[in-house]
C-alpha cells in the first residue's frame, strides 16, 4: 500500500484494537477493548477501523516448513503458502496502524521486502519500523526470538530489549548433547503469547494511533 492509499483510510479509533489471526479462546478473548478475529472470522477480510495486533500463521515461513514440504509434499505444505495471511496482516497494519508479529528469521521478511531488524533498537523499514525482541523478557519460559513490524502516526516506543535465556526450549531436542538441552515446552505453551507481551503489543497498536 502506498502513501496515497494510506491517506484514503479513515481516521484511526484509538480506544480499541483488532487482534487478527488469534485463538478464539486465547489471551485476547476476554479483553473488552479487543475486536477479536479468530480463524472462523477470517482476518484476511479485516477492513478497519481499529489499529491492529496481527499474529499471522508462521508455519510456512520457517525451516520446519521447508523440511515438512520436502518430506510430505502437498500444496498445503508449500513454503510461503499461507493463503495470503501475512500479506493481509501487513496491509492492515499499513492502513490502520499497529504491529505484525512473526518468529525471528521468518522468510516473510525478505519476501515482503522488510529490513532485517537491528539489535536492541527499532530500525526503519520502508514506511514502517522493525525490531527483534525476546519473549522471555515478557515471561515466556523459552527465549522465543520474535520480529515485529510497526507502523503508526508516531515513532514506536522503546521495548524491553533484555534477552533472558529462558529455562525451556521450543521444538525437539537438538544434537548437542543432553547437558546442552533444556526441557521442551508443549506446543500449546510454545505458541502461546505471554500476557505481558500481549499487553506490550496492544500498547504498540494504541500508540500507533496517537
Amino acid at each position: 500500500m502506498n502513501e496515497a492509499q494510506r491517506n484514503e483510510c479513515p481516521s484511526l479509533a484509538p480506544s480499541y484494537v483488532a487482534a487478527l489471526f488469534v485463538q478464539h479462546d486465547g489471551c485476547y478473548s476476554e479483553l473488552e477493548i479487543v475486536d477479536l478475529w479468530p480463524e472462523d472470522r477470517d482476518a484476511r477480510l479485516y477492513n478497519g477501523p481499529y489499529p491492529v495486533v496481527a499474529h499471522p500463521p508462521c508455519q510456512r515461513y520457517g525451516n520446519l516448513g521447508v523440511a515438512n514440504y520436502a518430506r510430505w509434499g502437498g500444496e498445503h505444505n508449500r513454503p510461503l503458502n499461507d493463503g495470503g495471511c501475512f500479506a493481509a496482516a501487513l496491509a492492515a497494519v499499513n492502513c490502520w496502524g499497529g504491529v505484525v508479529e512473526h518468529p525471528a528469521f521468518s522468510m516473510a521478511w525478505p519476501v515482503y521486502n522488510l529490513e532485517r531488524p537491528p539489535k536492541n533498537v527499532w530500525g526503519r523499514s520502508g514506511v514502517g519500523w522493525v525490531c527483534e525482541v525476546w519473549q522471555s523478557a515478557y515471561g515466556h519460559r523459552a527465549r522465543k526470538r520474535t520480529w515485529l513490524y510497526y507502523r503508526g502516526n508516531s515513532e514506536p516506543p522503546e521495548l524491553d530489549w533484555s534477552r533472558p535465556n529462558g529455562t525451556h526450549q521450543v521444538g525437539f531436542q537438538d544434537q548437542r548433547g543432553k547437558e546442552r538441552n533444556k526441557p521442551t515446552l508443549s506446543k500449546h505453551e510454545a505458541n502461546a503469547t505471554p500476557p505481558k507481551f500481549m499487553d506490550e503489543l496492544i500498547r504498540l497498536a494504541l500508540h500507533s494511533a496517537t
